[in-house]
């Protein structure tokens, strides 16, 4: 084989920084504390500072490979410890500030942090679990609200003392640049060690047009949390193209994002379905009140959206919605529906049925759907299988080589995501191999009835889980949070539901809540729902739709 003659030139986070210095030093970071005031810089300021942390960390004895760990909301400090640390070598792990404190206990022990960055607001969640992690050697306090205690490091009084400019090593493109674990839903959460280059070729195809299409010219939101899997690479995608980056802080209620985003004239906004479920409802109520034209779209994932949401921001307030589906082990991102060409001139129905798709592959990632038998199944958009995926940026194994059984001996990693794959290659998730619900010997996508629940008028949102049947096993049962000043009988949502599906996929019964249990990352929490309701149907108190 005849070797090509192109220049080894690392995939490294370096390139990022010292990029957004020589092109973009004017380029906007605005980041919004937690009493609403901004705070603005640019990507000159950011670079500095971002230097001053590297040599700070550096003079604390942080070397290549240790775990540095940050405990903080969306912000521009936060942002500095992104690029600042694996920059330097180390690595970044972000910890969700919305576990149990025995849940951040075993992350920080697992990942052996050495060193902590911590806002101010969050030390009291720190100090429940900082005793339980032996090798933390030093808390840096990043000073939100209020002064740090004595006996902790203060961050901006370490970078004051520090100068602002760090010679970077020259890493390998394959070293570890940020540590990111999983919700842990099921048992323990796993960690995923991203590599520099895993990075840098995620960033790279999710700038392309037909993905996320970021440029100089947006002004991105990250509403997703960077502690939870990269913020979907927004601050690298932002970060790479010069573009402005607006961080929302701790206020993520739909009023103090609505007028964040109309505010700082945002083009791009990421956020999971239950954030864009309260500004669609806050815009229904005050359609005129906020000036959203900049918005050239709005990023969903994390779990299915209903396509009543995509089709109201759509329909009532012009705005789009674009689908996407990842991972922790994806480095996020792995879908994205975007209207391939055949379907731009397609009449409205046929379109909102593609955008309520997880879409189809971003390049270099590839999809198959496997049955219970172990085969891959046809792309014919009816047959459900378990999604399995392969790339450059989806994890080969986990951090400590636990959960060796969700990767397959041929080289693919197993997603639990039960799918179907229709001929274009559009991935419409039908369930969690965990959440599906299996009565009778037949499967039931609970994700396609909670999405049909909220087209309901009155319905705002739906969660449908198994419940336990004494003769088939499982059934389905719908918790369900009506609109504000709504109502809706049970007979009226099954009348609804059995327009679109047969006899036996309808609910057994309904539960009505003031809130349905989420995850740390905004999903709903179907394990509760379980642990709290399964046994409802047992009792005798339903309608059976058997």
């Amino acid at each position: 084989m005849l070797p090509g003659r192109m220049m080894d030139f690392p995939l490294t986070l370096t390139h990022f920084l010292e990029r957004a210095r020589s092109y973009y030093p004017r380029s906007e970071i605005v980041s919004r504390n937690p009493d609403k005031s901004l705070h603005r810089y640019t990507y000159a300021d950011f670079h500095r500072r971002t230097c001053q942390l590297m040599n700070a960390l550096k003079r604390l004895g942080v070397k290549p490979g240790d775990r540095v760990a940050t405990l903080s909301w969306n912000h521009h400090r936060h942002l500095e410890a992104y690029f600042g640390i694996p920059t330097m070598g180390a690595v970044v792990h972000t910890l969700n500030l919305r576990l149990h404190p025995n849940d951040l206990a075993y992350i920080a022990r697992h990942a052996e942090d050495s060193v902590v960055l911590v806002d101010r607001s969050l030390l009291p969640l720190f100090e429940k679990f900082a005793a339980q992690v032996p090798s933390i050697r030093h808390v840096i306090v990043i000073p939100d609200a209020g002064p740090t205690p004595e006996g902790m490091l203060d961050y901006e009084k370490l970078l004051a003392a520090e100068p602002g400019h760090f010679d970077c090593p020259a890493l390998d493109e394959n070293s570890a640049a940020m540590l990111c674990y999983t919700s842990g839903t099921t048992g323990n959460p796993k960690g995923v060690l991203y590599s520099h280059r895993s990075i840098v070729l995620h960033t790279l195809v999710c700038c392309m047009k037909d993905v996320t299409g970021i440029g100089e010219q947006d002004s991105v939101l990250p509403v997703v949390p960077m502690f939870h899997a990269a913020a979907w690479g927004l601050p690298f995608d932002a970060l790479l193209t010069g573009a402005r980056i607006v961080m929302p802080g701790p206020n993520l209620d739909p009023l103090s994002l609505l007028d964040l985003m109309a505010q700082e004239k945002v083009t791009v906004a990421g956020g999971v379905p239950t954030i864009w479920l309260g500004i669609l409802a806050l815009l229904d109520q005050e359609p005129k009140k906020w000036d959203l034209s900049a918005v050239r779209t709005m990023l969903i994932g994390g779990s299915a959206a209903p396509p009543a949401m995509i089709d109201g921001f759509r329909k009532r307030h012009g705005l789009l919605v674009t689908h996407a589906w990842g991972m922790t082990e994806l480095n996020p991102v792995g879908t994205m529906a975007k209207l391939k060409q055949q379907l731009v001139q397609a009449d409205a129905q046929t379109q909102l049925e593609a955008l309520s798709t997880q879409g189809f592959a971003l390049p270099y990632v590839e999809t198959r759907t496997v049955g219970e038998d172990g085969q891959t199944l046809p792309w014919d958009g009816k047959t459900m299988g378990e999604l399995e995926v392969r790339g450059p940026w989806v994890a080969r194994s986990y951090f400590g080589d636990e959960g060796a059984d969700r990767f397959t001996s041929d080289g693919w990693f197993k997603t639990g995501d039960v799918v179907t794959l229709d001929e274009g290659g559009y991935v419409r998730i039908c369930d969690r191999s965990k959440d599906v619900i299996k009565s009778g010997g037949e499967w039931i996508s609970s994700v396609t009835l909670e999405n049909a629940l909220m087209s309901h008028p009155s319905v705002l949102e739906a969660a449908v889980f198994a419940a336990r049947h004494p003769h088939w096993g499982e059934r389905p049962l719908a918790a369900v949070v009506l609109k504000p000043g709504q109502s809706a009988t049970k007979e009226e949502l099954t009348e609804h539901l059995s327009k679109q599906f047969v006899k036996f996929w309808l609910p057994d019964d309904y539960v009505f809540m003031a809130q349905i249990p989420r995850t740390s990352t905004g999903k709903f929490l179907k394990t509760k729902l379980r642990e709290e309701h399964g046994d409802h149907l047992l009792k005798g108190a339903h309608t059976s739709a058997s």
